[in-house]
C-alpha cells in the first residue's frame, strides 16, 4: 500500500463525510488483476465508521465482458437497499476528482461470509434451517425491483449463455466429453427466453452472503448482475460447488430446494421448477468452464498462482456433478 493511496483515500473521505478526520486500519482484503477490495475505518468524533472500498484503480481497462461495472453495482445496491433487500449501504461513489479510480465505498456489515463456517460452526446452528427459505424471499425481492429504476444492463437468454459457454470452452482446446454432452443437452432442452425478464443477481450463492445468527444480513458481489430469467438465480445457488460438502442440502449446503421455493412464493414470486432445474445444469457447466479458464491462465500465464491451479482442478468435480444431473434427464 502506497502512502499516496492512503492520502488520496483520506482526502476523498473527509470531502464527503461531514466531520470525518481521516482513515485508519486500511487493509486489502481481496481482488483480482483489475479490481481491489479494501477494508478501513473512517475516523469520526461521533464514532468510527467501518467501511469497504471496491475499486478499479486508475489506468485499468474496461470491466470484463460479463461484468456490470462498478458504477452499476453501486446503483443496484442502492436500489436494492431502498426496496428492503439486505444490502450494504453505499456511502459514496468515486468521482474523477477523488483520484482513486472507478468504484464506491460502502458501509461494512458485521457477519460471516465464509461458507464452511456458516455450514459448520455452532454459532449458526439455529439459523441454518431457516436460510434456504430466507434466500428465496431475498431473491424474490431482487427480482421484484422496478426495471425502470435500474442502470443499463446486458440481457441474457439461455441461447446466449449456451453460445458463450461453448465459445469459451472450445477456445481452451481442452476436450471434455461431459461438457460436450451438457452443451448438447442444454441446446436440445432450451426453454427459450423467460416470459417476464427481471433483474438477475448473477452470483447469488453461499459465500456471497453476509450471515448473522438471525439470518442473511447482506447480499454481496453484484458485478455479474444482468436482465434475464429470474430462475437463473434459483438454479445457481443450487450448484453443487456452492454446497461446500453438504451435498444433501442443495440450496447452498443449508437447505432444500422446496424450502427456497416456498420462501420465494411466500414473498409473491412464482417458481418454474423446470426452468430452475435447467439453470442449475447451466450453472454447473458455467462453473466448470470457469474452472478450465483458471487452469488455462495458470498454464499460459501471466498468473501462475497456486490458487488458480487449485480452482482449475475443480473442473473434474463439475463433470461428476453434470453426470449426476443429466443421468435422470438422459431421455430429454
Amino acid at each position: 500500500m502506497s502512502e499516496g493511496f492512503a492520502a488520496d483515500l483520506t482526502r476523498c473521505v473527509t470531502a464527503w463525510c461531514a466531520g470525518a478526520t481521516g482513515v485508519a486500519r486500511l487493509a486489502r482484503l481481496s481482488g483480482g488483476a483489475s479490481q481491489e477490495t479494501w477494508s478501513f475505518d473512517i475516523l469520526h468524533p461521533d464514532g468510527d465508521i467501518g467501511a469497504i472500498l471496491r475499486r478499479a484503480p486508475p489506468g485499468y481497462g474496461a470491466a470484463p465482458e460479463r461484468a456490470a461495472g462498478l458504477d452499476a453495482e453501486a446503483a443496484l445496491m442502492r436500489r436494492a437497499g431502498a426496496a428492503g433487500v439486505p444490502s450494504p449501504p453505499v456511502l459514496h461513489v468515486l468521482t474523477a476528482t477523488d483520484g482513486l479510480g472507478t468504484g464506491f465505498i460502502m458501509g461494512r456489515v458485521a457477519g460471516e461470509t465464509i461458507a464452511r463456517k456458516i455450514l459448520r460452526d455452532d454459532a449458526f446452528a439455529a439459523v441454518r434451517p431457516k436460510l434456504a427459505r430466507q434466500a428465496g424471499a431475498v431473491l424474490r425481492g431482487i427480482h421484484g425491483l422496478d426495471a425502470a429504476t435500474l442502470p443499463a444492463l446486458r440481457r441474457v437468454t439461455p441461447a446466449m449463455e449456451i453460445a458463450e459457454l461453448a465459445r469459451d470452452y472450445r477456445g481452451f482446446d481442452w476436450p471434455r466429453p461431459v461438457f460436450d454432452l451438457a452443451l448438447r443437452w442444454l441446446a436440445d432442452n432450451d426453454p427459450g427466453p423467460a416470459r417476464h425478464d427481471t433483474l438477475v443477481h448473477g452470483d447469488f450463492r453461499n459465500g456471497n452472503l453476509i450471515v448473522g445468527t438471525e439470518g442473511i444480513r447482506a447480499v454481496l458481489d453484484w458485478e455479474l448482475a444482468h436482465v434475464g430469467d429470474p430462475m437463473e438465480d434459483l438454479g445457481w445457488i443450487c450448484v453443487n460447488s456452492w454446497r461446500f460438502g453438504a451435498i444433501d442440502k442443495p440450496v447452498g449446503g443449508f437447505g432444500a430446494r422446496e424450502e427456497m421455493f416456498a420462501g420465494y412464493e411466500a414473498a409473491g414470486g412464482h417458481v418454474d421448477v423446470v426452468r430452475a432445474n435447467y439453470w442449475e445444469v447451466m450453472g454447473t457447466l458455467r462453473w466448470g468452464v470457469m474452472c478450465c479458464g483458471m487452469m488455462q491462465r495458470f498454464r499460459t500465464g501471466p498468473d501462475h498462482s497456486m490458487e488458480r491451479a487449485m480452482i482449475g482442478r475443480r473442473a473434474s468435480e463439475t463433470e461428476i456433478d453434470l453426470l449426476r444431473l443429466l443421468a435422470p434427464r438422459a431421455g430429454g
